[in-house]
């Protein structure tokens, strides 16, 4: 890791359905799994970013990183240059370093691009009746990635060998599916996500997450 204490941002309120479930949880996580402590910078629910801070993240949104080397955005990009330098995240063995690479880029693309509209229309939109005929489209594409997945997994621990950014990344792209039941449709694919869930790094980082949100939003 980079030197000095790394600096996240979050946001200092969330309504109650997404909390656990922000895209700066994979971040703290992975800083958890590397043993490497950090701040928190709060940003407001719903308020206008400054100049400086669009700066760092150009959709105002959260995560922003930064440390002594870098600034960066994006809970994906975050999460692998902290594991750049730590093979607790990324294996030194050049083919087991590529796989875990690609499934941080399919947990983001595969599973959590299609999660966001499920996770809107049960959460957001679940009242209205459009719902209805829109969410077995959504579904149907989920279910087929899922089963990809489960199937690949088998009867392993991990999608590869040992516990990766790759499987970080996915056990926090799953979790965005907990409304939907689509995940507990495999045995396998459940109880993979409750043994990264059950990781002491996760447990650390779930409870500091959740510690941060104050009682009511900030004035935006």
């Amino acid at each position: 890791m980079a030197q000095g204490t790394p600096s996240i941002s979050v946001l200092s309120w969330v309504p109650e359905a997404g909390r656990g479930l922000v895209r700066d949880l994979p971040v703290r996580w992975a800083l958890e799994e590397v043993d490497t402590p950090y701040t928190v910078r709060k940003l407001a629910w719903g308020a206008e970013r400054s100049a400086d801070y669009l700066a760092e993240h150009p959709f105002g949104q959260v995560p922003a990183y930064r440390d002594d080397e870098v600034s960066l955005f994006e809970s994906g990009a975050i999460v692998l240059h902290i594991g750049e330098s730590c093979e607790a995240l990324l294996p030194r063995d050049p083919q087991q370093r590529a796989r875990a690479v690609s499934w941080v880029f399919s947990a983001l693309s595969d599973v959590e691009t299609n999660a966001w509209p499920l996770a809107a229309l049960n959460i957001l939109f679940g009242a209205q009746e459009w719902t209805a005929e829109a969410k077995p489209k959504f579904e149907d594409s989920m279910r087929m990635r899922l089963k990809r997945i489960a199937d690949h997994l088998g009867d392993e621990d991990w999608l590869e060998n040992r516990f990766t950014a790759g499987d970080l990344m996915m056990v926090c792209a799953l979790r965005r599916l907990h409304r939907s039941g689509l995940v507990v449709e495999h045995a396998n694919l459940a109880a993979y996500q409750a043994r990264g869930e059950a990781r002491p790094a996760f447990q650390r980082a779930l409870a500091d997450d959740l510690a941060d949100f104050e009682d009511a939003p900030a004035a935006a």
